[in-house]
């Protein structure tokens, strides 16, 4: 990859600029607080993590809907428990959920030293496939939103990475060509492979230290972007 050839650059959010685990977990506290919930946080966080990525990837491949999403994470992992709740009552904490995930906004060590860099050099832009209405939330409140040009979710395009229309969608609104723009990204089915397919560069951010073909240019922390970008 050469420099000099790319002009825009494209991030996921979750899990490579926004700390969405730590978010999270925050946003739980606050919701079992309010729904007088009597368990261990951490107890809770450690089953429901591995249940919330495998949903996310069922999502990902249309096999689940938002609302089973939504759902279905939750049943699961108070299922672990043995604690049964209505669907009423399931819906309710996911609302909660939801409407408590934007509030908190740290973001992973190096995103604001990164996004300065690269703002300098190239245009900024956003592939997600999060949830559209609380994406932007997520940008504005973490004071990231203004580094990127353009913005492109799942629910706007109605594909999720790492279908090729999401890509294309997102360049056509940056007014970029393949060979121009790299897409960085912690998911490697849906970013890498994902981006690859529609001729983009590829950089795939590492931090959970997944083992990945010995071809791909992989950092394991933001900063270490500096180096190839």
């Amino acid at each position: 990859m050469s420099k000099l050839s790319i002009n825009h650059v494209f991030f996921d959010l979750d899990h490579t600029l926004w700390d969405f685990d730590r978010n999270s977990k925050l946003a739980f506290q606050r919701v079992f607080i309010k729904h007088n919930i009597d368990m261990d946080i951490a107890d809770f966080i450690k089953v429901y993590e591995p249940i919330n990525f495998h949903y996310w990837k069922l999502y990902r491949e249309e096999r689940v809907t938002k609302e089973e999403l939504r759902r279905g994470r939750l049943v699961d992992s108070f299922n672990a428990f043995k604690i049964g709740f209505s669907m009423d009552h399931i819906d309710a904490l996911a609302e909660t959920y939801i409407d408590e995930l934007p509030i908190d906004n740290h973001l992973f060590e190096g995103t604001e030293e990164v996004l300065d860099y690269l703002s300098e050099k190239y245009l900024l832009h956003i592939i997600t496939n999060g949830f559209h209405e609380v994406q932007n939330l997520k940008l504005k409140n973490s004071g990231i939103l203004t580094y990127f040009k353009t913005v492109t979710t799942s629910e706007e395009v109605g594909l999720k990475k790492p279908n090729p229309v999401i890509f294309k969608t997102a360049m056509e609104k940056a007014i970029a060509q393949p060979q121009n723009s790299i897409m960085i990204g912690d998911t490697f089915e849906a970013d890498i492979l994902g981006a690859e397919a529609v001729g983009m560069e590829t950089l795939f951010y590492n931090y959970r230290k997944d083992e990945v073909p010995s071809k791909y240019r992989v950092v394991n922390n933001l900063t270490e972007i500096k180096k190839h970008l």
